[in-house]
């Protein structure tokens, strides 16, 4: 778990063997936060998914009338047991889903539709890669755009840290900028008792872990609670929704970051990926829990909030012969928060017609998710053109901010 850099290697390597696991962070690095002159209190949250969704199988194009014939047995329908759930007159949401079918008719959730990173390949690691540097191609750099809108933010602006949720700091969030960490559902903590003990031991010998080891402690508190913990034989799905729980509550704090990340695996649905019901099913009804845990912790927060839900590539849109899919390369991102312009599913549509699709097999990418991620950076934090083509996202002049994405 990450802390702050300025400790040294000899004091982390000390914390490892202390905390053996368990959930730690600098929380009194973090900067105290005044709202702001307009009322507005921003928060982003980043969701990604690695594994690769199917975007045809989460927001199915029920209206192409090559949609069907291409996904087979594991197509949604809009009748029948476990009928999709209508967005407009051409697009339908998957049934496991009903938390964001919620939110889009609240116009708090929106859907983009055929986007896709600059990657054309089709590697998880690169993909990955590609998705959290911001870079156009993979294997360039060490840091993540999410890190780098950090540090370009306007002079005097509020956020000045981020929190990255899990065992390690996605790459999306490394880099200069500080971060700090939580890892929920870790190995079994000590007793409070024993915590303070440690706290008094490296008082005397080791201040600067001492006090980011009580802060850390403080963090861990705020973050849990009897509702944090894993019920026995608790599936992905539950596991989703206490990840969530867990950042929420502590975004939601009036000194708490603004900016966070966190991953979910698990969506490389190459066989048995289901239909309506099934490990794909399974896999959103955790995505969709963990969308309404974060609006339910946010509490009033939600309503400057903006959660982005990306994968680094899509899957093919033909069914292959184990009742899955294969790698691919446009998808769909999801936008859900009290300060989305949502109702609508951002699409230019290619359309399914042999001749229209990428190499002969996957949904053509018409978006770039460059400009998706773009245009919410630019809205909900004000950072300017010019920082999120040269540094942000480097080298993409061409790719401008999707307008309209934030209220």
């Amino acid at each position: 778990m990450d802390c702050c850099e300025d400790l040294g290697a000899s004091a982390i390597s000390r914390r490892a063997v202390l905390l053996g696991g368990a959930s730690f962070a600098a929380w009194a690095y973090l900067p105290k936060f005044a709202r702001g002159a307009d009322g507005r209190d921003p928060r982003l949250v980043v969701v990604i998914l690695r594994g690769a969704l199917d975007g045809l199988a989460t927001v199915a194009p029920i209206g192409d009338p090559d949609y069907a014939g291409l996904h087979g047995s594991i197509a949604l329908s809009s009748s029948g047991p476990n009928a999709a759930v209508p967005l407009d007159d051409f697009f339908s949401l998957h049934p496991a889903m009903p938390e964001f079918a919620r939110m889009y008719r609240d116009k708090q959730a929106a859907v983009i539709h055929a986007v896709a990173t600059p990657y054309r390949d089709r590697s998880h690691f690169d993909g990955q890669d590609v998705l959290e540097s911001g870079f156009a191609g993979p294997g360039r750099v060490q840091s993540g755009w999410l890190n780098r809108a950090l540090e370009g933010l306007p002079k005097g602006e509020r956020v000045t840290s981020a929190l990255a949720v899990g065992p390690t700091t996605p790459l999306v969030l490394r880099g200069a900028a500080p971060t700090v960490g939580w890892a929920p559902l870790a190995l079994p903590q000590a007793s409070e008792d024993t915590a303070m003990r440690l706290v008094e031991l490296y008082s005397h010998r080791d201040a600067a872990l001492a006090s980011a080891l009580k802060q850390g402690l403080a963090l861990d508190k705020m973050a849990q609670g009897d509702d944090m913990k894993p019920k026995p034989g608790a599936n992905g799905a539950a596991v989703m929704r206490l990840v969530a729980r867990g950042a929420a509550r502590l975004m939601a704090a009036d000194n708490g970051p603004r900016i966070g990340a966190l991953a979910f695996d698990g969506w490389d649905t190459h066989a048995n990926e289901g239909g309506p019901a099934g490990r794909l099913a399974q896999l959103l009804g955790g995505l969709d829990g963990a969308l309404a845990e974060f609006e339910s912790g946010l509490g009033p927060r939600w309503r400057d909030t903006v959660i982005v839900v990306a994968t680094e590539f899509g899957r093919t849109a033909r069914i292959n012969g184990t009742q899955g899919t294969d790698h691919g390369t446009s998808t769909i991102a999801l936008l859900a928060g009290g300060a989305v312009n949502g109702g609508r599913v951002i699409a230019d549509w290619p359309g399914l017609k042999p001749a229209s699709l990428y190499q002969g097999r996957d949904l053509a990418p018409t978006a770039d998710l460059r400009a998706v991620m773009k245009g919410v950076l630019k809205d909900q934090f004000g950072l300017a053109d010019r920082v999120l083509a040269e540094s942000v996202f480097p080298d993409s002049g061409t790719v401008k901010p999707m307008q309209g994405l934030v209220g």
